[in-house]
């Protein structure tokens, strides 16, 4: 038995406790708050248990002289079945790390006051989340609003005089509203689309409020879209980095979908409006660009407004472009016309000159540079690693950083060098006691002679003397990449810690590869990218180490859809299958699906449409289809929350198999969504799966 310790990070404990309440009354009444712990492996292979136990580094927020770290880490417990995220502070050279809060109601959106003298952030101590501030060193803690319905979000005016956040509001056309004599009805009456979204009914929408900011507390509220029933941040995904203040804190700017019912659910049109705070008058400022805009910097001099935008409506997986507009002569520039990558992540230099973004090429995130004066766009780092953000902290960069052999840490980089050096450790006595397998980057020769980036992951101790089973994992997205991502559930060194070898395809339809790449997949479900997956399963199954008799093929999503397609076209390769939350008859899901924006450019646009070629190509190639030819065992996971792909796509594949006299089984989560976020549910995800591929692969 190995002592495996997870490591008791410096808490600085802050007392929430009535005057009246001695120390031992307080404890009795509160649990201790749920954070880092110590327990006993029997091994240095990963298991569920420890997968579930990593801290999770949440947003980070710099200080204004650029000296502190503020940010949220996350720990789940097993047993209590839930998580709590509490708030830290490092100095940028890591030499000073401290946890400065330790409550059962968690916090979050931590943000430096701009006179940097307190740390905002939402709790939910009080009830409803609300906004709290409290010293930097954890003391002085207060609560700043009380708003009825509770906060999701907010950020303090440059100038500190006022505070925009989000909110929710509810629906007006409510069956409770309508008919107030039906107190307890639990009917719904929809006359329109978009009446759920992604894993919640529609009877609310986020709206932006500003406050005055006196004596810390929040007077004289506004909401800026006062009697208009669009949402912003956008849902389901949308935060903070959606709306933003300008620098002379006159304005705000937000990104909004100014749409409803059925032509929200048709459209990906969003655009960017600023508002004025003294006039209360909004103007569009990206009138006319048909696709995504979002996500607005303002330059530190007041001088240009940097964003996100994707080109074409409908299509939401565009090129990510990368515009900026020049606030003095009111023109815009897409300063990525000539680079095939897409820009996310946007943040300024602090004399305006330089923007700063993550980038993926070839499965692989890493931060680049843009040069305003010169358009010259340039990577500054290097490595086999997913960055997920950076932000200029003075002569240095903080930037927070996976792959698939760790979670999220965070480093500074020298923007001359593109050196690296880690600076926060909070896993690191984890990591140390487990072993990991080896991560190759292979190019495979496709079926039309192209060459494909595929990551093979091997069992940690992995001996070349000995066969093992290997798995083929099918993106989601569909175009999302198979970067260096660390997954809490498709996590590659679980499976490899299981003894499998991990084929992890970058296959057609996948960002990272340059637009022909990432688009040839739209209206070809069940084309060449099927025959991707073939082509690096088959070249890896010649190795003298993997059994090509025990192969499996397991996916969510997309990746769900390919298991369920191949289910029907693998001709005898696989031996186990898994599909979670797959899509499994496209005709249905046409129709079931919320966002019909993605199934009109994916599958080329509705069943019925009998003129439309690719429409006809996508649905003669649904899994569905070939049912005929299953012959495999299989797995079915889904979520009754899951309103993208609704559960009846998942159990009408286990019907299927079921009457086809193949062995089956359904594993069914009434209160998850398109994922799994519940520890306890994770855990059951993850024992189920190995259990399975375990019974027919070993």
């Amino acid at each position: 038995m190995r002592k495996l310790i997870i490591p008791v990070l410096l808490v600085l404990l802050f007392s929430c406790q009535n005057e009246s309440s001695s120390p031992q009354q307080a404890a009795e009444a509160v649990p201790e708050p749920i954070g880092p712990k110590s327990f006993t492996l029997n091994s240095d292979k990963m298991t569920p248990e420890v997968l579930w136990s990593f801290g999770r580094i949440g947003e980070i927020s710099l200080s204004p002289d650029k000296s502190t770290l503020a940010f949220g880490i996350t720990y789940y417990d097993i047993e209590q079945n839930k998580g709590n995220a509490e708030l830290y502070t490092m100095s940028t050279s890591g030499d000073r790390f401290s946890r400065i809060t330790n409550t059962n109601g968690g916090e979050y959106n931590p943000r430096w006051r701009p006179d940097g003298k307190k740390i905002g952030f939402l709790s939910a101590e009080s009830g409803s989340m609300q906004l709290w501030e409290m010293n930097p060193d954890g003391t002085g803690r207060k609560q700043i609003s009380n708003i009825e319905s509770g906060i999701n979000g907010f950020e303090y005016a440059p100038d500190q005089t006022k505070i925009l956040f989000i909110a929710d509001v509810n629906a007006e056309n409510t069956v409770k509203k309508m008919y107030p004599d039906l107190p307890k009805t639990s009917g719904r009456i929809m006359n329109d689309l978009m009446y759920r979204h992604w894993d919640h009914w529609v009877d609310s929408y986020s709206h932006v409020f500003v406050a005055d900011y006196q004596n810390e507390s929040l007077a004289n509220l506004n909401d800026i879209m006062l009697d208009e029933p669009w949402e912003s941040p956008l849902s389901p995904f949308g935060g903070m980095e959606q709306i933003t203040w300008r620098p002379d804190s006159k304005a705000v700017v937000y990104t909004c979908r100014k749409k409803s019912g059925k032509e929200y659910s048709l459209s990906t049109n969003s655009d960017l409006y600023q508002y004025d705070v003294d006039s209360k008058t909004t103007v569009n400022l990206t009138e006319g660009m048909m696709g995504y805009d979002q996500s607005p910097v303002f330059s530190p001099d007041g001088n240009y407004l940097a964003w996100e935008s994707m080109e074409r409506d409908g299509y939401e997986a565009d090129k990510l472009r990368l515009f900026v507009m020049d606030l003095k002569s009111n023109t815009k520039k897409d300063y990525s016309l000539n680079f095939d990558q897409d820009a996310r992540g946007l943040a300024w230099s602090s004399d305006s000159q330089t923007l700063y973004f993550i980038s993926d090429w070839h499965a692989l995130d890493q931060v680049y540079s843009l040069d305003l004066a010169t358009g010259n766009i340039l990577k500054k780092t290097e490595g086999v690693h997913d960055y997920t953000s950076v932000i200029p902290a003075g002569n240095k960069l903080i930037g927070t950083k996976m792959s698939m052999s760790g979670p999220i840490e965070i480093f500074s980089i020298d923007p001359a060098t593109g050196e690296q050096a880690q600076i926060s450790f909070v896993n690191k006595p984890l990591l140390d006691q487990l072993t990991f397998g080896r991560v190759e980057e292979r190019w495979i020769t496709t079926t039309d002679n192209k060459q494909m980036l595929t990551w093979v992951i091997f069992p940690p101790h992995f001996d070349s003397t000995k066969t093992y089973p290997a798995l083929l994992y099918c993106q989601g997205g569909p175009q999302s990449t198979v970067s260096q991502f660390w997954s809490y559930r498709w996590n590659f060194q679980m499976m490899a810690a299981n003894d499998y070898i991990i084929v992890a395809p970058n296959r057609r339809g996948l960002q990272g590869f340059g637009k022909d790449w990432n688009e040839q997949i739209s209206g070809d479900y069940g084309g060449q990218n099927m025959k991707d997956y073939l082509s690096a399963i088959d070249a890896v199954s010649k190795e003298p180490y993997v059994d090509s008799n025990r192969l499996g093929a397991v996916g969510a999503s997309y990746g769900g859809f390919s298991v369920y397609w191949l289910a029907g076209n693998h001709n005898k390769r696989f031996k186990a299958f898994i599909a979670h939350d797959g899509m499994f008859n496209l005709e249905s899901q046409y129709l079931e699906t919320e966002e019909l924006w993605f199934v009109n450019w994916d599958l080329g646009g509705p069943f019925w449409d009998k003129t439309n070629k690719t429409a006809m190509w996508s649905y003669a190639n649904s899994p569905h289809k070939f049912v005929q030819n299953w012959d495999t065992p299989l797995l079915v996971v889904h979520s009754e929350l899951d309103y993208r792909i609704v559960a009846s796509q998942g159990m009408q594949a286990y019907n299927a198999a079921i009457l086809k006299g193949l062995p089956a089984e359904y594993l069914y989560f009434p209160d998850e969504n398109h994922w799994v976020l519940k520890p306890q549910n994770g855990i059951l995800w993850q024992r189920t799966f190995f259990n399975w591929l375990d019974k027919w692969l070993k």
